[in-house]
């Protein structure tokens, strides 16, 4: 079974659990003393039951016993195993039977009374009418302190998305012999897709995509890292062998990333080199692969085989040519388009993306982008950054 995302009902649950275990226990006991007043009032009940007959200590024990056995049940659900759960649950047969042979003893040890119904029941409801007060109060404070943390924890990814606008502007760049349009369209959370241009003082212009694996802050900083070292390294461009741009400026990054990131953290890449002759070189590090588009005859799957950035210390990458026919369009796309889900789990992949190519490919490469982004977004929910890259030969 599985969400309209795509995601199993089982890694969801198992999130949120995870979510309960990374908040400080200081956060946590207006619910645990919500929680225990809400389920204490069993104890009064079984009391009232009795007509308000039961010893004072007999019910106050119940009633602590029955309350804290509910939190425990809290506490194992949001910060252990599922182990102890199964412990917990068969430990209360044991102790309630144990609890149950105990009340006798009580009585006759300390020589208990039972109370008169005209005094039990009215002490009985009292207890309980301050237990629900109590439970409501305590509830309400917890949800206030969750709201105040989430209010600021918005206000955060607020601000992270306003600095990845800014390091991901939309790309809109007409070169001697080419037309470039890139857009990154960021999901809920942060993310760490880059699309980017820049053109050198020779006249060729150099684009990429990258995809930071992950999301949050941390690929959103990587990916601000990722672009400064990119165009850091393209400053001396102009001097190499056109061949080697792409190769030199994959190895770069491949050998800064390590320096500035988790170890489970790489960068996949999509680049190109376009010169002023119309000719064209790419390189694929782990990406998926890039569409060209044939005009009136067909789109074609580009595809090489290189390790991701920054993930291993490895070098000998390379690029390739490739040639384009006036009309002919490159595009290269990050897996949030691909790995897009329907409600079947069902992915929108390279196949219905180049159905959408071949019937926008003559629009305007904005126009383009968007029925392509509209396409993914009509087939199932956005749970990743989408981002792409268009060239068209002029």
């Amino acid at each position: 079974m599985a969400s309209s995302s795509g995601t199993p009902w089982y890694k969801r649950r198992l999130t949120r659990w995870q979510y309960y275990r990374s908040v400080p226990l200081s956060r946590l006991w207006p619910l645990y003393g919500a929680i225990f007043c809400l389920f204490a009032i069993t104890g009064i009940f079984g009391d009232m039951m009795n007509l308000g007959h039961m010893p004072y200590l007999v019910v106050i024990l119940n009633t602590f016993f029955s309350g804290m056995t509910a939190v425990l049940y809290v506490v194992v659900v949001t910060r252990l195993s599922a182990w102890f759960f199964l412990i917990l649950t068969l430990l209360q047969i044991p102790f309630w039977t144990g609890f149950v042979y105990l009340i006798p003893f009580l009585i006759s040890h300390f020589h208990l009374q039972e109370v008169p119904t005209a005094s039990g029941i009215p002490l009985a409801a009292g207890i309980m009418l301050v237990l629900v007060v109590g439970s409501y109060t305590m509830f309400v404070s917890f949800l206030r302190g969750e709201g105040r943390e989430s209010f600021r924890l918005r206000n955060e990814l607020e601000l992270a998305h306003g600095i990845q606008k800014t390091l991901v502007p939309p790309i809109s760049l007409r070169a001697p012999q080419f037309e470039l349009y890139g857009r990154s369209d960021p999901s809920d959370k942060v993310g760490g897709d880059l699309v980017d241009a820049l053109q050198l003082d020779d006249g060729c212009t150099v684009a990429y995509l990258a995809d930071i694996a992950g999301h949050g802050l941390q690929a959103g900083i990587l990916m601000g890292m990722l672009k400064t070292a990119a165009r850091t390294a393209l400053l001396d461009a102009c001097s190499m062998d056109p061949r080697a741009v792409l190769p030199s400026l994959m190895e770069r990054l491949n050998r800064v990333l390590p320096c500035v990131k988790e170890p489970q953290m790489y960068a996949t890449f999509a680049g190109f080199r376009l010169n002023p002759d119309g000719s064209v070189f790419y390189a694929l590090a782990a990406h998926p692969p890039i569409l060209h588009y044939r005009q009136h005859t067909s789109v074609e799957q580009i595809s090489a085989e290189q390790f991701p950035l920054g993930l291993l210390p490895v070098s000998g990458f390379s690029s390739e040519a490739t040639t384009m026919a006036s009309g002919d369009l490159l595009i290269a796309v990050t897996d949030g388009i691909l790995e897009a889900c329907n409600k079947s789990d069902e992915e929108f992949g390279l196949d219905r993306l180049q159905e959408v190519i071949t019937r926008h490919a003559t629009n305007s490469l904005p126009a383009l982008a968007e029925a392509i982004l509209a396409s993914v977004r009509a087939f199932g929910k956005q749970i990743d950054d989408q981002t792409l890259l268009l060239i068209r030969r002029l």
